[in-house]
């Protein structure tokens, strides 16, 4: 790592590692919060991005059933910020996973099994700490347990699942060294010191900056301090979504940015070392905010299209005079698109011939079908959800 590119930061200071041939250069973070410069493009992308979140935070306080959508926004944060870190799944190879049907026929070049289970570890990892947030504040505890759930089984197992490195790492291109490495984070004791000056953060409540503000700082400081051999990148979003639940800036998880993040990925990380080598703080605000602004549309769209997605398929189906059974599956399609009849025999309760019955209809009426020509009675999956969680859509999209 260059010092020279870091002497003018005022987001931390490097130092100087070792002795002799041995010695390199690592990047200790300041404290938060910085000093930060509101102007008013800043100003603006704040107001904006508060009221787009207003407008998702009010949406998942009066739909009718706001939870058939956090199963499919939590799969479509998991695979995306996995993509971050190179992963080849899609949320059809995930759904197909869970219902034990991967690789769907067909698939020409299905993805490993590894890949997959990444993107699986996320969401259980998220669902967790969804869960402890009920019991357990987001703290370096949490970030740790977390931390094992997403390593549990896959490559990185063996570095140190839910604990903190003792190693110092380093980020660059592969194959490089220490002293060739764009950034080193701070030595393992500088590393706890930050850690400890982070968590106090957390726990603040006298901070003079609006909680999105404080989000991009606290997302910035945790990728500077790397304090995971394995994994940081995950983790580091991880906190975002659980931060905007713990301060009630949302009341169910409902917006991710990984879907932001991957589509300005070069973008993403310049910026987050623009601040540790210059101090661009209002740089990377700026494209946070604007990132919380463009998701937050785009999730209030998405969730718009599943529920008519899920009115216009209960009206067919009332209209065919099915039974409560099948309009129930209905439901369950939002959180498992991709089944086969013994998945649906165990989760409805009923016969094998029941479920292939209820099924049939559900193709009948346009809701279901096979996954391709060669797995009929097999796989069927629910198209339209599919094709509303993997679309991409740009801002115009989401207006």
């Amino acid at each position: 790592m260059d010092p020279q590119r870091f002497r003018n930061s005022t987001a931390g200071q490097v130092i100087r590692v070792g002795e002799g041939e041995a010695a390199y250069w690592a990047f200790v973070p300041n404290p938060l919060p910085p000093k930060l410069r509101i102007d008013w493009p800043l100003a603006k992308a704040l107001s904006e991005a508060d009221r787009a979140l207003a407008e998702l935070s009010g949406l998942g306080r009066t739909i009718p059933n706001p939870h058939l959508l956090i199963g499919p926004f939590i799969r479509r944060e998991a695979v995306l910020s996995s993509r971050i870190e190179g992963t080849q799944a899609d949320i059809t190879d995930l759904y197909a996973y869970e219902a034990r049907q991967l690789p769907l026929p067909g698939i020409e070049v299905p993805p490993s099994e590894a890949d997959v289970r990444e993107v699986l570890n996320y969401v259980n990892a998220l669902e967790y700490g969804l869960e402890r947030l009920k019991n357990l504040p987001v703290s370096l505890r949490l970030l740790r347990e977390l931390h094992e759930r997403l390593l549990a089984g896959v490559r990185g197992e063996h570095t140190t699942p839910g604990e903190f490195r003792r190693t110092q790492n380093w980020i660059g291109p592969p194959g490089c060294t220490l002293k060739d490495a764009v950034f080193v984070p701070p030595p393992v004791p500088q590393m706890q010191e930050a850690l400890n000056a982070l968590e106090a953060y957390l726990h603040r409540n006298d901070d003079p900056y609006p909680p999105l503000v404080r989000l991009a700082l606290i997302h910035y400081q945790f990728e500077a301090i790397h304090p995971f051999v394995d994994g940081n990148g995950r983790i580091g979003r991880l906190l975002i979504s659980l931060l905007l639940i713990q301060w009630g800036l949302l009341p169910l998880p409902l917006l991710y940015l990984s879907a932001y993040f991957y589509r300005h990925r070069q973008a993403y990380y310049d910026l987050l070392l623009a601040v540790s080598e210059r101090g661009a703080w209002r740089d990377w605000v700026l494209f946070f905010l604007r990132g919380v602004a463009e998701q937050a549309r785009d999730a209030v769209a998405r969730a718009r299209r599943l529920q008519d997605l899920r009115e216009e398929w209960r009206k067919r189906l009332i209209h065919a005079h099915t039974s409560a059974l099948t309009l129930r599956l209905v439901d369950e399609l939002f959180n498992t698109p991709v089944l086969t009849i013994p998945e649906v025999q165990r989760r409805l309760g009923i016969s094998y011939p029941g479920a292939k019955q209820i099924v049939q209809k559900l193709i009948q009426v346009g809701v279901l079908t096979p996954a391709s020509d060669g797995s009929y009675g097999k796989t069927y999956q629910a198209a339209p959800i599919l094709e509303v969680l993997i679309e991409e859509w740009t801002p115009a999209h989401a207006k």
